[in-house]
């Protein structure tokens, strides 16, 4: 072999080392990158109600796996805007997540422009496409039990439910919590309404002092900031309320009887974690009273009899096993 050919073949073979070292360093460096996730909170963080459970699940999940993830958020978002804010969200992340039923019209369009992004939607009921999971709250089942408790510590057997927009887990909720009433006392006096808005507390307000005004003196929500208007009337006219979503007990706070969970911040979490695991994939995942407390349960905070605790868990255990059916969706 003359000296040049040997030049040659030493020179090529140092160049596939180097080539097969960048490409190493190359997959090590790309494996090491965060997993960039983008969360889309349509309300305010600060709420005291969906939008903050789903906040404080995104901050649970981002400090338990510290340099793995790398979470942003958009918050306070209007419909008309939310396809553009995904649009933002997915272009700099691979994995979106919108944290409300509402987003899930948005969520569904701009995830076909972007098939290799992974979406998820926390709220609604639906198949599962391409590259979105959807989470199901069942939130009618801890409806069914917030109406029935309602009902139970009622003094007038007069209860009321105040929703937000009229989609159908709202309407559901609304629905089951009556329902839950009637199951336990079938002489309560029930009324439902619901504002149009999860976030205006003039009509909360006054859809909660027109039930007062027929007896109502429990009341139950599927609001974001329009609670604090269900809290106004509360507080004017001496009746209590059943908080959703935040832990009312830990707050002392002397308007509320119980607070129910259901699980926002929960999915949010598993949402994440699943993707961080490589273990995501599409699919209509139901969460509810079979995902354990964290995903759906009730605490009483004060005035919790034996009776009222016995049948709060048979209530359960019924729905568990369906021999108590609400609606899904």
């Amino acid at each position: 072999m003359n000296g040049t050919r040997r030049t040659f073949l030493q020179a090529g073979l140092l160049s596939m080392a180097w080539i097969g070292s960048s490409v190493r360093f190359a997959l090590a460096e790309e494996a090491q990158k965060p997993l960039r996730i983008g969360i889309l909170i349509p309300g305010s963080r600060a709420d005291h109600g969906w939008m903050e459970s789903a906040y404080n699940g995104m901050k649970a999940a981002e400090q338990r796996h510290g340099d793995r993830v790398a979470i942003t958020s958009i918050e306070n978002v209007k419909f008309a805007d939310m396809e553009q804010a995904l649009v933002t969200l997915a272009s700099k992340n691979d994995v979106v997540i919108g944290a409300a039923g509402q987003t899930q019209a948005s969520v569904l369009k701009v995830a076909k422009r972007f098939p290799k992004v992974k979406f998820a939607i926390v709220g609604p009921t639906g198949q599962p496409t391409n590259n979105v999971a959807q989470y199901d709250v069942l939130q009618a089942q801890i409806g069914f039990i917030a109406g029935a408790v309602a009902a139970m510590m009622s003094k007038n057997g007069a209860v009321s439910y105040v929703g937000g927009l009229e989609i159908p887990a709202i309407v559901n909720t609304g629905t089951e919590f009556a329902n839950g009433a009637k199951y336990v006392k079938p002489d309560t006096k029930c009324f439902v309404t619901y504002t149009g808005d999860f976030d205006d507390v003039a009509k909360a307000k006054e859809a909660t002092l027109a039930a007062i005004a027929q007896g109502a003196d429990i009341h139950y929500n599927i609001l974001n900031l329009g609670v604090r208007g269900m809290e106004q009337a509360a507080r004017e006219k001496g009746t209590r309320m059943i908080g959703s979503y935040s832990n009312y007990c830990s707050d002392n706070n002397p308007l509320y009887i119980a607070y129910t969970v259901s699980g926002i911040g929960f999915m949010v979490e598993y949402a994440i974690d699943q993707a961080v695991a490589g273990t995501w994939h599409p699919e209509y995942k139901q969460f509810g009273l079979a995902m354990g407390p964290r995903s759906a349960d009730i605490e009483i905070c004060t005035g919790a009899t034996p009776e009222v605790l016995a049948k709060i868990k048979e209530l359960k255990d019924d729905l568990l096993s369906n021999k108590i059916k609400v609606k899904v969706g």
